[in-house]
């Protein structure tokens, strides 16, 4: 519940309100200008109506309600849409580097993409497991657009990185394979690092200047930029040269 007040009041003020709603451990938060988040267990209608009444805001900004029900159904359905984003990655991959199957399958492209994907959501699983357990951060929906938006971006990095390395090979295709990746190494992870680095001085002030709601959207989006780029740069190009060896 986000609710605003004509001005700011005392956390303890507001808990003296609740406390006869057997609402559970309430953790309340303070946002801009009077305004106040408020997390506690799931209540119905009535419950809902009386809290306001009693806590009397000027404005209740929004009231979202989360189940064990729709709970699952949201962990289902970022499930779902996180793997489906995954199989389209691999199969535009493959099509977009079949013209250097010669080597491999353009479908290892596309694999050990999803592979150092993998690497970076779960990095940043990890971060908001342990902000969850010790800090009380709550995921919803858009902490999954966020995820979904950093796979887009770690793609585009793996891209910028294996486009090159088809150059190469077009040009050289004679030349060692690992020294190929050296060189398209070298001609792309400055672009990698300027990339991430204009990308984050564009959001990360939001973390220290937006609104409660938006901050770990952010930060998700800022873990992934940092992952991204280095995996990019040190996980994926690498692979494939151990990949390589593979097929000797």
């Amino acid at each position: 519940m986000e609710i605003k007040f004509d001005s700011e009041i005392q956390e303890n003020e507001i808990r003296e309100k609740l406390k006869n709603f057997n609402l559970g451990e309430v953790e309340i938060k303070k946002s801009e200008n009077a305004t106040y988040i408020l997390r506690f267990k799931d209540i119905d209608q009535n419950a809902h109506e009386e809290i306001v009444k009693n806590l009397n805001p000027k404005e209740e900004l929004r009231f979202d309600s989360i189940g064990p029900v729709i709970g699952k159904e949201l962990k289902n359905k970022a499930a779902l849409a996180i793997i489906i984003s995954l199989v389209l990655m691999i199969i535009y991959m493959a099509i977009a580097f079949r013209q250097i199957s010669y080597i491999f399958t353009s479908w290892s492209y596309g694999f050990i993409t999803i592979i150092t994907l993998i690497f970076d959501i779960i990095v940043v699983l990890g971060v908001f497991a342990y902000l969850g357990r010790y800090h009380q951060v709550e995921v919803g929906l858009p902490f999954i657009a966020a995820i979904l938006a950093v796979i887009g971006y770690s793609i585009n990095d793996r891209i910028i990185i294996f486009d090159r390395i088809r150059e190469n090979l077009m040009k050289s295709s004679r030349e060692e394979f690992s020294n190929i990746i050296g060189e398209s190494l070298r001609q792309t992870y400055i672009r990698s690092l300027n990339t991430g680095m204009g990308t984050l001085l564009v959001i990360t002030p939001i973390i220290i200047l937006g609104g409660e709601t938006i901050k770990f959207f952010v930060l998700t989006l800022v873990l992934g930029i940092v992952l991204g780029t280095y995996s990019s740069i040190f996980l994926a190009a690498p692979l494939l040269l151990e990949l390589k060896k593979l097929f000797r």
